[in-house]
C-alpha cells in the first residue's frame, strides 16, 4: 500500500520592506511521504521570498515536468520557476528555456558544494538564473520551525529574513551563488 501525502496548513503573513509586499496567505502544502520537514520549510522560504498572487505550489515530487513552485501569467507563460535541490543541467536548461525567470535553492552543506562547483561553469550563460544556497544551520533551524498547522511570520528587509511562529525565530542570510 502506498504511503500518502501528509497535509500542512500554514498561514503565513509576509512583511517584505525590499518589495513593498505585504500580505497573509493561507497556505495548504502536501508533504511527501520521501519529504523532510526541512525541505518543506525551505519552499515556505522560497514562497516566502518570492510571494505573488500568482505564486503557486506545483504537484512537487510527484511531477517530473513542473517546478516546486511556478508562477504563471494571464497568458499562461512560465514567468517564475522554482525549483529546490541540486538539479542536473538539463533540467535546469528546460527550465531557462521555459520561464522568464528561474530560480534553485540549495542547502545540503557539503553535496551543494560539490554539485556547484561540477555546474557553476555550465549554467553561467543562462542570465534568467538565480542559485540560492542556505547554509546547512539555516535549513536545520527552519525544520525546527515545522509543525502540522503553522502561524508564521516574515520580515525581509535590506536582502535579510526573519521567518518566526510563536516561539521560535530564525535569520536567514541567503547566499546568492549566482544572481
Amino acid at each position: 500500500m502506498a504511503l500518502k501525502a501528509t497535509i500542512f496548513k500554514a498561514d503565513l503573513q509576509i512583511s517584505d520592506m525590499d518589495r513593498h509586499y505585504y500580505q497573509n496567505h493561507q497556505l495548504t502544502l502536501a508533504r511527501h511521504p520521501s519529504e523532510t520537514d526541512e525541505r518543506l520549510m525551505v519552499r515556505i522560504l522560497a514562497f516566502s521570498m518570492f510571494a505573488h498572487e500568482n505564486l503557486l505550489f506545483s504537484k512537487g515530487l510527484s511531477t517530473d515536468d513542473e517546478p516546486e513552485l511556478w508562477q504563471r501569467s494571464l497568458s499562461d507563460e512560465i514567468e517564475l520557476w522554482i525549483d529546490l535541490g541540486q538539479l542536473d543541467e538539463k533540467r535546469i536548461r528546460k527550465a531557462c528555456n521555459r520561464a522568464h525567470k528561474v530560480c534553485v535553492y540549495t542547502y545540503q552543506e557539503r553535496s551543494a558544494s560539490v554539485w556547484w562547483q561540477q555546474l557553476e561553469n555550465k549554467v553561467q550563460r543562462f542570465t534568467n538564473l538565480k542559485v540560492i544556497h542556505l547554509p546547512v544551520d539555516v535549513s536545520k533551524s527552519l525544520a525546527s520551525l515545522c509543525n502540522r498547522n503553522m502561524q508564521l511570520q516574515c520580515t525581509i528587509q535590506d536582502g535579510q529574513i526573519w521567518l518566526s511562529d510563536d516561539q521560535n525565530s530564525v535569520h536567514i542570510i541567503p547566499v546568492y551563488w549566482k544572481q
